[in-house]
């Protein structure tokens, strides 16, 4: 009996009989958790932490850049889990290490509603924060790979794109969640009680949805070609999967994933996390009304996503990724206007816009990098290179962002920061080859082929 038949179904079928609707189901749901807690850390540290864990700071800025350095500390992490959970997803499987990294990072999150502030244990408070965040950070690395390879590796092949989107659009159900509930406890709690308790509500309802995103990931199969791939690797006793085999044979892949990975990361954060530092310290916006412009901007955000996965399987990777970079390089130059009216609508346009964008490049993501590695290896190429990218781009985007404000009192240098990056990765996109409606398996094959292995042994040595 073949591997696929073991399986279930195959790719194709999956999709036809609603195999693979409940593997994105799965997907999303564990993905939404993780990202509720990762985000919810970013805003607390554009609204509270600065001030809580940070009071001595001469002005609030220095405040709300030492709160953006824990946040970097998540980042710095996440490449380290990547590695990690990349060789371990690679070697033993999806499922199971998709269920480990849900538990690490509701657990750090539950813990860090438990923190006392600066005030009440001095220095330790913010020691402690930054072990909780490298915790959630370290686990997050190996997440996202997991999920999105997991739709990814189930998917059609003319289809990839759409259904390995769906993961994607669960990125700003988790930021809406968290959104939402920080939105609900400033908008019923005065602002003393907010900064005092109230925040800590969000991060402790993380035990909740911790529990059921575990309980439906236990019902997620893996992808027959991963099975297959795992048999062969066992049988042949090979051990040429993981980390150090992507490194030494893919390492074009993983700067090309580096480089789509570049601008996309670096205007999400601006977008989500410095626009609230730029209102607030610049126009003293109020905080239910900021929160509430990124609660519509996340819905309309989710919506979009899905779609342009589509569109990148009709039109190709290339071209929809390249216009995401080209029209984000254009977003800040007058999305900072609009935010200087001080309109609610033209602010929630302004940022809602923005996030569309980010989408031509972000739904697309899943599938471009799942194509670009075989199944013996794709964990750790894709988590290596969405991973790593984040040390130096997302991670430092709000502090860069903030001092720039700091120093020059203007948006114009974050502006062309954005379009820095927008070049970058733009080359990164013109340099790959377009891949939508390639098969995983003629992926393997090709591999197979160029490192003189056999067909049947193309997943092991």
């Amino acid at each position: 009996m073949s591997a696929n038949n073991r399986s279930g179904t195959t790719a194709e079928e999956a999709g036809k009989s609603g195999g693979l609707k409940k593997v994105v189901a799965a997907s999303m749901v564990g993905t939404v958790v993780e990202w509720y807690e990762f985000f919810l850390y970013a805003t607390a540290a554009s609204l509270i932490f600065g001030k809580f864990f940070f009071p001595n700071s001469d002005t609030a800025l220095d405040g709300i850049i030492a709160a953006f350095v824990t946040y970097a500390v998540g980042f710095v992490a996440r490449p380290l889990g990547g590695i990690f959970f990349g060789q371990v997803g690679d070697k033993l499987g999806r499922k199971h290490t998709l269920q480990v990294t849900i538990i690490m990072v509701g657990a750090a999150t539950f813990l860090m509603g438990c923190l006392p502030g600066f005030n009440v244990i001095g220095y330790a408070a913010p020691a402690l924060l930054v072990i909780l965040r490298f915790i959630q950070g370290f686990a997050l690395g190996g997440e996202w790979g997991g999920a999105v390879l997991l739709v990814a590796e189930h998917s059609p092949n003319k289809s990839r794109g759409f259904w390995s989107s769906w993961p994607q659009a669960a990125v700003p159900i988790g930021n809406l969640l968290a959104t939402a509930v920080l939105l609900t406890m400033s908008a019923v709690l005065s602002n003393a009680a907010f900064e005092s308790w109230g925040w800590r509500v969000a991060f402790w309802l993380s035990a909740v949805v911790v529990v059921i995103g575990y309980y439906i990931r236990t019902h997620v199969s893996e992808a027959p070609i991963f099975v297959e791939a795992r048999e062969k690797a066992e049988k042949d006793q090979a051990q040429s999967y993981g980390v150090f085999e992507v490194v030494k044979k893919y390492p074009r892949g993983i700067l090309g994933a580096m480089g789509l990975r570049f601008a996309e990361n670096i205007i999400y954060y601006i977008i989500v996390s410095f626009s609230i530092v730029y209102l607030s310290q610049v126009h003293d916006y109020n905080t239910s009304s900021l929160l509430f412009a990124l609660l519509v901007a996340h819905v309309i955000h989710f919506l979009v996503i899905p779609q342009v996965g589509r569109l990148s399987d009709r039109l190709g990777r290339k071209k929809v990724y390249l216009s995401g970079a080209v029209l984000s390089a254009t977003w800040a130059f007058f999305a900072f206007p609009m935010f200087d009216t001080q309109n609610a609508v033209i602010i929630v346009a302004a940022i809602t816009i923005g996030l569309c964008f980010h989408a031509l490049m972000y739904a697309g993501q899943p599938a471009i990098m799942a194509e670009m590695f075989p199944t013996r290896m794709r964990y750790s190429g894709v988590s290596l290179g969405y991973q790593v990218t984040s040390i130096f781009a997302g991670s430092l985007a709000p502090i860069i962002a903030t001092a720039i404000l700091q120093e020059t009192g203007s948006w114009v240098g974050v502006a062309l920061y954005i379009v820095g990056a927008c070049i970058i990765t733009g080359i990164a996109v013109v340099t790959l080859r377009e891949t939508a409606g390639v098969g995983l398996r003629d992926v393997d094959t090709a591999d197979a082929e160029r490192h003189g292995l056999t067909t049947t042994q193309e997943a092991g040595r």
